[in-house]
Formats: structure tokens, sequence, C-alpha cells
């Protein structure tokens, strides 16, 4: 009898383990994001100053600035999922990518002192969240594997543990930059 009661303390404690593993990946996911979520934020504070600095320049460029201002609101509603929010974040990067390209064709535009200032803290801000992203992707991952992985797997299918979603660079990002070609402008 005694052997029982060890060996059912013995597996308690082990599925209590395992819960309170698969809670502290999922709050380090939450909290990672958070952290993130703040630079995000920081983000979408320099984007309409941003925007004003280079609509008188950039006129045949205004659907790219209205689509980011678009996407800027709808990442800011408070009713957006973090799953919504990542793939609104890596739409963002996308136009933001090729607004700064298009920035290359108004010589006028880089001068201004209030550009190059916004530019600035839009690079240093980007640079942040590269960084948070890579600490997001890595919580992710350390709970998509305890979510995925036997015997935890068990308890987060009992308990409604849910992979999370990573943070991706657009396929356009992946390709190789020809070096050449940015000597040639």
């Amino acid at each position: 009898m005694e052997i029982v009661l060890i060996v059912i303390a013995v597996v308690l404690l082990i599925l209590v383990l395992m819960y309170n593993s698969l809670v502290r990946k999922r709050n380090m996911v939450d909290q990672v994001f958070a952290s993130m979520d703040a630079m995000l934020k920081k983000r979408f504070d320099l984007i309409p100053n941003l925007v004003s600095s280079v609509k008188e320049y950039m006129k045949h460029e205004a659907g790219t600035l209205t689509k980011i201002t678009e996407l800027r609101t709808k990442a800011l509603s408070p009713n957006i999922s973090t799953e919504d929010k990542v793939v609104v974040n890596n739409e963002l990067n996308k136009l933001l990518g090729g607004l700064k390209v298009a920035f290359e064709n108004y010589p006028d535009l880089k001068a201004s002192n209030n550009f190059l200032q916004l530019q600035a803290s839009l690079n240093e801000v980007e640079e942040q969240i590269s960084a948070a992203r890579r600490t997001y992707n890595a919580a992710v991952n350390d709970n998509n594997n305890a979510v995925d992985m036997f015997p935890t797997n068990i308890i987060a299918g009992l308990f409604g543990f849910k992979r999370r979603t990573l943070f991706e660079i657009p396929e356009s990002e992946r390709t190789n930059i020809n070096v050449g070609n940015l000597f040639n402008s």
C-alpha cells in the first residue's frame, strides 16, 4: 500500500512540474511579446511623423503611405489578437522596407534634417524590434517544443496550452542582396 501511495505521489509531482513548466513557458512568451510590443508601439508612434514628413515629396507613393497608416491603426486596435498583430507587423515590415528604398529617389527628402532624424530614430527602433523579435521567437520555440513533445504534450492538451506564432520575415527579405547594384546608384 505504501508503495502505491509513493508511486501516486511521484506521478502527481511529475504532472505538477510539467504543468508549471508549461505555465512558465507560456508566461515567458507573453512577457517577451509585451516587451516587443512596446518597441512596436514606439515604431507606430514614429510612423505618423515620418508619413507627414514625406507626403509632399512622395505624391505617387501615397498608396503605400495610406496602407502603412491603415496597418498602424489596425495594429494599435485594442481588439487585435497576438497572432493577428504578428501578421500585421510582418506586412508593415515589408511596406517599410519598400518605402526605405523609395526614399532613395528623393534627394531633397534625404537632405531634410527632420526626415534624417526620423529615419535615424526609426532605424534604431527597427534594431530594437529585431532584437526583441529574436528573443520572442526563442521563447515561442521553447513553448512550442513543450506543447508538442511527449510527455508535456499530454498535459498541454488537457489544459489547453497552444502553440504560438513565430515572428517571421517576409520571403522578399530572404533573398540575397546584389552588392554590385548598391554601388551603381
